[in-house]
């Protein structure tokens, strides 16, 4: 759905008091989440948000900050999303009471990367997804199965896939308007919780390590490719120096590679000091179940695939070498159980690296490799650039996504143009309509009139933590 509550001023005053300082220094180097393209960290596929295929009303139960219960109705079911390089995909939203809307940029992403890294419903959400729509798309046969009597059209399987997603991904009462929805709904939740969970679907295309540092006259890597295609091609950069080739595990030059193949960039002596890019790409499908994140700057919802075409799937690295003195190597993935980004750095030259990370001064010793927790707060867009010598230069940016939203009380303050007040009856195409049982709105379209407090809050942050020093906490210490 794309109209939803903002997340609660209780969640956020509580962000505040355990992020403190850490979200402060967060807000002081915020920047765009990513490229303009979607292009994706570490690999994979990268789309943009399309509109709703099919889907119906859904009534949203939830408690207000009295305690008081409160029953509103959302547009949920389907969406479409476009593919960067071609092929479209079907996905439901596992992120209710966070917005999103047509235009944007999505990219694959692990499940501990995502809303799902600590749910232990995840593999129940997969479970629906395989059984039931567009997976089944055999409606008749689908409708038996729930002993739906009516029959069952696509938006009404659609309506109750989300519903009954919701009720795992936000642990809310959804309850789908329609009646053969709200049957079918309560049969895959129920069957749900009686199946076997599903583990996590692997990735369309990625990468272990996407920095790689050597001497020359070496083979530099490796780096492992994960891929659920046949194969992928291989493409080294087109000024990549003379002589440099990628090769396998065995020194034999390939331009093409399957799953858990290792890959390593032969660079002969002599070469001058430089660095250059591999990419990899390979046309299959998403396996259903892949988690997709966005993209921008401000956080959208997170969603959860059901259904492919075939799809372009990209992933690259960088390998650097020189003679002597340093040769810095920079990966970093999200970490949503510690709450940060583990920047694992490597020097393989044969001199100490000295860098700046966050406003503090590291150093890596020759032949050593660290990883650090930089902590973020959750929601929070983060950015920085480590640069190194011969033009050496690693950009880290995202935005840290870890948590589904939950509801909280209403400010009390007139609704802006945009927001749909709760006493409005009737349903509007990705907005919430609906009625109340108790005090307070759940729902509005559009902007939120919580947008100076949370202005406010975020001012604050700024001052308190602006003459502290931003710190990063050592992770691991080893070789790789």
């Amino acid at each position: 759905m794309f109209s939803v509550r903002r997340r609660g001023v209780a969640r956020l005053a509580a962000a505040t008091v355990v992020s403190g300082l850490v979200a402060a220094g967060a807000i002081a180097v915020a920047g765009p989440a990513t490229a303009d393209d979607g292009s994706t960290n570490g690999g994979g596929v990268a789309a943009t948000l399309g509109p709703l295929a099919e889907s119906g009303d859904i009534a949203i139960t939830v408690k207000n900050s009295k305690g008081e219960e409160e029953t509103h109705t959302y547009k949920g079911g389907l969406f479409s999303l476009e593919v960067n390089g071609g092929g479209s995909l079907k996905a439901y939203c596992i992120d209710l009471f966070t917005p999103t809307e047509p235009g944007v940029k999505y990219k694959e992403v692990g499940w501990d990367e995502s809303t799902l890294h600590n749910n232990a419903d995840a593999g129940k959400i997969r479970w629906i997804l395989q059984n039931s729509y567009p997976q089944v798309d055999d409606l008749t046969a689908l409708a038996t199965k729930a002993d739906v009597k009516g029959g069952l059209t696509k938006e009404e399987a659609a309506t109750a896939t989300q519903a009954a997603i919701w009720h795992f991904s936000d642990k809310i009462t959804a309850v789908p308007a329609d009646a053969e929805a709200k049957q079918l709904a309560a049969f895959l939740v129920e069957k749900a919780k009686k199946a076997e969970d599903l583990a996590e679907p692997p990735a369309t295309l990625g990468v272990s390590k996407g920095s790689l540092a050597g001497k020359a006259g070496t083979r530099i890597g490796p780096t492992k490719v994960s891929t659920n295609a046949s194969t992928a091609t291989i493409s080294l950069a087109a000024d990549a120096p003379a002589g440099v080739k990628v090769v396998d595990k065995d020194g034999k030059a390939v331009t093409s590679a399957k799953d858990g193949d290792e890959l390593y960039l032969d660079v002969p002596a002599g070469t001058p000091d430089g660095s250059t890019k591999v990419s990899l790409q390979a046309n299959t499908k998403v396996n259903v179940g892949r988690a997709f994140a966005s993209t921008t700057q401000k956080r959208k919802q997170t969603l959860i695939l059901a259904g492919s075409s075939e799809t372009t799937s990209k992933a690259e690295f960088q390998a650097t070498w020189a003679k002597q003195g340093p040769v810095p190597a920079v990966d970093f993935k999200e970490n949503c159980a510690e709450g940060g980004v583990d920047v694992t750095v490597s020097n393989k030259g044969d001199e100490d690296w000295v860098f700046e990370l966050g406003g503090v001064k590291r150093t890596i010793g020759a032949g050593k490799s660290e990883t650090v927790t930089v902590p973020v707060a959750e929601d929070a867009a983060y950015k920085y650039t480590i640069t190194g010598p011969n033009g050496f230069e690693k950009v880290i940016e995202g935005v840290l996504d870890c948590k589904t939203a939950t509801p909280g009380p209403k400010p009390s303050e007139t609704p802006a143009p945009s927001e749909t007040p709760a006493t409005t009856t009737g349903g509007t195409a990705g907005g919430s309509t609906g009625s109340t049982t108790g005090g307070g709105d759940l729902a509005e379209t559009g902007s939120s009139n919580a947008t100076p407090m949370i202005a406010g809050i975020a001012v604050a942050l700024v001052a308190i933590g602006g003459g502290a020093m931003f710190f990063l906490r050592k992770k691991k210490a080893a070789g790789q």
